[in-house]
């Protein structure tokens, strides 16, 4: 027994003081965190340069439209079309585009009114809304006899990094990451003309 002691009392100080394996140890606790980080940063940054790029639809599409004197129908659904483009290398869902042309009335406390419309949903266009609607628009834009264009654009974000069920329950996430919207809406008075007409958009 008391050799063993000894012997204890001989080693003992020998394994306290040996580093080796430590790194090892220590990389084996913290690579999962670093990982966590990396990816969540990667998330981070793709959603933050996606939603940039959602903002950027709006002014892109209404800067096309309102450049022109008159518009046809095709015309708006190609300039709506660059929405996907614009929006890649994001690919996991597509945006939404509403074009509203609005012209406002002559009185003091002018009528807002849908002048023609198209929207993209899925890549199918149609009409949101019927011509002569009543629609809202800033308090400062409602102008006398003004005509603007109004853009809006959203996306239903889905992240790349997905989480199971279990996963999302022990995180206590919900549905909070399943998808994240962003949307935005660019008003811009057109270019060339007063109005800008789309005689075949209500068809």
């Amino acid at each position: 027994m008391g050799t063993a002691i000894a012997w204890l009392g001989r080693k003992l100080p020998r394994f306290l003081a040996d580093r080796r394996g430590v790194g090892a140890i220590e990389f084996a606790l913290i690579a999962p965190l670093l990982l966590a980080l990396y990816f969540l940063s990667a998330e981070f940054s793709m959603g933050f340069e996606t939603d940039k790029r959602v903002d950027r639809v709006g002014s892109m599409v209404a800067d096309l439209i309102t450049q022109k004197p008159s518009i046809k129908k095709t015309e708006v659904e190609e300039i709506m079309k660059l929405a996907n483009t614009l929006l890649q290398p994001y690919d996991r869902s597509s945006p939404k585009v509403v074009v509203t042309a609005i012209q406002m009335s002559g009185d003091p406390s002018p009528t807002v009114q849908v002048s023609w419309s198209r929207q993209m949903v899925d890549g199918t266009f149609s009409e949101p809304f019927k011509k002569d609607t009543i629609t809202t628009i800033p308090e400062d834009l409602r102008i006398p006899n003004a005509f603007v264009i109004r853009v809006s654009s959203s996306l239903e974000y889905k992240p790349l990094i997905t989480w199971s069920a279990e996963q999302k329950k022990t995180l206590g996430l919900g549905g909070a990451f399943d998808n994240i919207s962003m949307s935005d809406t660019y008003y811009l008075r057109p270019r060339m003309t007063s109005t800008i007409a789309c005689n075949d958009c209500s068809s």
